[in-house]
This record gives C-alpha cells, sequence and structure tokens, in this order.
C-alpha cells in the first residue's frame, strides 16, 4: 500500500516557496551568486546560463576531482514515494542545466543503506554530496565517511552534523498543521470535538529535528483547543510509510469509542493516507476529519473529502535550491548553514495556485489565520528544551 503516485507538478508554476534564514543565520551570512540569495530566492528555477556561471566560479576554487567536469551524488530517501520522486525530479533538472553529472542512489529509508551509499561515492569521488536520509543514528557515520573524503555534504530535512541544511521548517509547519487541524474540527464537530481523539503519526528514528514537526502539531492543536483531554492524544510509529501509518491506525481504532470525533495528521502525506484509509476500512470516515504534511499527494487531498488540506513544502522546488546552495559553497561564497522551506496551507480551494494540474474547487472549510502568538510561545518553549541544545540554527526565530 506505499503511495507510489508521484503526483506530478508543473514546472512552470509559480509556487509561493520562498525560504526563510535559520536562527543563527542573517542576510550578511550570503551574498548574491549570479542571480541566487539564500536569504530572498523566489523559488523559480535559475537559468541554464545562471547555473554555467555558477559552475564556472566554484571550479576555479574547488576544481572537480576528476577534471572533466563536477560529479554530485545524491541519495534519495526512498525513490519510489512521492516526496522522493518530486524531489529527485527537481535536483536532476538543475544538475542537467548546469552541467554537473548526478549519482543518484536510494536510501530506502534504511541507515545501513545510507551509509553504503556513502562509502561508494567516495569510492566514485563525487565533487559534492546531497543526503536524504531518515535515520538520525546514522548521520555521524556517514557524515564521517565524506569528512575524510573532503567531500561537502547538504542534508535534507533531517540534519547530519557538520553538513549544510535544507528543508522543512519543522516547528512552524507542524505548529501550522495541528492549529489548522483543530479549527477545522471545532468546525466540522462543533462542542463535541473535546469528545473525540486526536491521533499524530510520528517518526521517532529521524531524531529530534523532525520530532519538532510532529511535537509541534500537537501544540498547534492544542493552542486552539487548550482544553483538549491529554489522555485522548495517541501518537504511533509510522516507520514513514503509508502501510506502517494504516497497519498502526487500525490498532489505534480499537482504542478510540464509537462514534466521538477522529482528527488525524503525521509526519508526512503517506503516513496520513493511511490513517484515512484504516479509517474508512472501519467504516469509522463519517467521524474523521484529516490534515496532511508536505502537499506532495495532491491526488488525496483533492479526491478525498477527509482530507482537508496539507501542509505545503514543495518538495519538487528543492532541486532549485540545492544546486545552487551546493556550488555556492564550492565557489567558496558564505552560505547559511541552515535554510528553511516556508510553508503555506494548500487546500481543495487553492490547489490550482500551487499546481494546475488540479482544478479549485469551492470555499475553504475554514478562514485560517495562523496563531503567531501562540507559536512564539512555542519558540521560546524550543529553545529552552536541553534536548535541542546544539541546534539552535534549526529553531526559527519566528
Amino acid at each position: 500500500m506505499r503511495a507510489k503516485r508521484p503526483g506530478v507538478w508543473a514546472a512552470g508554476c509559480l509556487v509561493a516557496a520562498g525560504l526563510a534564514m535559520s536562527a543563527g543565520a542573517s542576510a550578511a551570512d550570503a551574498e548574491d551568486f549570479h542571480g541566487f540569495d539564500p536569504a530572498t530566492y523566489n523559488g523559480v528555477m535559475l537559468s541554464p546560463d545562471q547555473l554555467k556561471a555558477m559552475v564556472a566560479d566554484a571550479e576555479k576554487v574547488s576544481p572537480p576531482k576528476e577534471g572533466s567536469g563536477y560529479v554530485f551524488g545524491f541519495a534519495n530517501l526512498e525513490r519510489d514515494i512521492s516526496f522522493g520522486v518530486l524531489t529527485e525530479r527537481g535536483i536532476k533538472a538543475n544538475a542537467t542545466a548546469a552541467g554537473i553529472d548526478l549519482l543518484v542512489a536510494d536510501n530506502r529509508l534504511d541507515g545501513p543503506t545510507a551509509f553504503a551509499n556513502a562509502q561508494s561515492f567516495v569510492r566514485r569521488h563525487v565533487d559534492y554530496a546531497i543526503e536524504f536520509q531518515t535515520d538520525v543514528n546514522f548521520g555521524p557515520v556517514v557524515m564521517h565517511a565524506f569528512n575524510q573524503a573532503g567531500i561537502k555534504v547538504i542534508a535534507i530535512d533531517i540534519p547530519m552534523p557538520g553538513a549544510l541544511f535544507f528543508g522543512v521548517n519543522n516547528p512552524r509547519s507542524g505548529f501550522m498543521t495541528g492549529s489548522y487541524l483543530a479549527e477545522a474540527a471545532k468546525s466540522e464537530f462543533g462542542p463535541k470535538v473535546t469528545d473525540g481523539y486526536f491521533v499524530d503519526g510520528i517518526l521517532p528514528q529521524s531524531g529530534v529535528i523532525p520530532l519538532m514537526r510532529t511535537n509541534g502539531q500537537v501544540a498547534g492543536f492544542k493552542a486552539v483547543l487548550p482544553n483538549f483531554p491529554a489522555d485522548h492524544i495517541i501518537s504511533f510509529d509510522t516507520k514513514n510509510t503509508l502501510e506502517e501509518s494504516y497497519s498502526q491506525m487500525s490498532n489505534v481504532l480499537g482504542r478510540i469509542p464509537p462514534g466521538v470525533p477522529i482528527m488525524v495528521t503525521g509526519i508526512n502525506d503517506q503516513a496520513v493516507i493511511g490513517m484515512v484509509r484504516a479509517t474508512r476500512a472501519a467504516h469509522r470516515a463519517d467521524q474523521l476529519v484529516a490534515v496532511g504534511s508536505g502537499a506532495d499527494e495532491l491526488a488525496a487531498l483533492v479526491t478525498d473529502d477527509k482530507i482537508v488540506a496539507s501542509t505545503g513544502s514543495f518538495p519538487e522546488r528543492y532541486g532549485n535550491y540545492i544546486i545552487p546552495m551546493a556550488l555556492m559553497q564550492l565557489a567558496g561564497k558564505p552560505v547559511p548553514p541552515a535554510v528553511f522551506v516556508h510553508h503555506v496551507m494548500v487546500t481543495k480551494a487553492n490547489v490550482c495556485t500551487f499546481n494546475p494540474q488540479y482544478p479549485c474547487k469551492g470555499k475553504p472549510v475554514i478562514d485560517y489565520v495562523f496563531p503567531q502568538a501562540a507559536f512564539n510561545a512555542y519558540l521560546t518553549q524550543l529553545q529552552q528544551d536541553p534536548s535541542l541544545k546544539g541546534y539552535a540554527e534549526l529553531i526559527p526565530k519566528d
């Protein structure tokens, strides 16, 4: 039941997917590099001329190891899930336009596989590595292999020590998802909402940074519904797959009394789809409201009336930033240690704004306003959390 449909996004679609600098970086930390400044970039792919000019500058400072041109290695999270498909497509397009040879490997959601792929990249003398790997325990050994070979790295979504970070603004994305879900549930169920259960599909294996996303989902939910019973909040390990989410949600439903509201979200769209399918298979979908995370499964969003929204991360645009960031670093230019996606809520009513393949339908289920004051208070808690010591650059300022 793993979601393999890529949910294709139009390459020319103008998506509101700009980036914000990390908490520890300022505009002075970066500079315009052939039209690319990670502090202000709008996400539209650079022209081949711009990318090739970047390569020319980078090669003056960091000559290709094999002498005939740059070879980059990209180890994908998993190549047959939609988020990985869209991420890979964007990175390939940028590498091709820049004249960079790209070696692609599949980490298969597995730490030992990620380490083996890193070793392969080292043996093949890549000039730069892009890592999308889920097991936080293997981050240090993967980075050790690259450090020993003098290979610089960008880590996508899950940080690794010493690598640049690009990806989800986990606290904000999570808080947005959870608060939207709570508002939608209030609209759907009225006063009965506090009789219901909130189920969150998490991903412990990826460590404390993605945990800020799912913890943020709970915090955002509670910001809207402060009196929601703590013992009505259930989480489970999704293993980052639709199948596991389906199986675990099937078990969780046995703990939820019949006839009460069921509100679900999770680490990504695939987890949420699995949870929704399990609830429907149990003939309880009439009690359900769901919000996705990632907006990479748009077909599910537009066709399933129980998925009211998804927090957009726009993986199809990741490559528009990652390849220029890598070339900027190879050229010896200052690059922020962490660059975040700018998230927006994607709904049936506005989906055509982000992908014209899908028509916009109806009106939003709620008039959503992000609870900024509550989020600021949540950020203060994160900044004081001892488990996040050493990760200050991955906690946004606001």
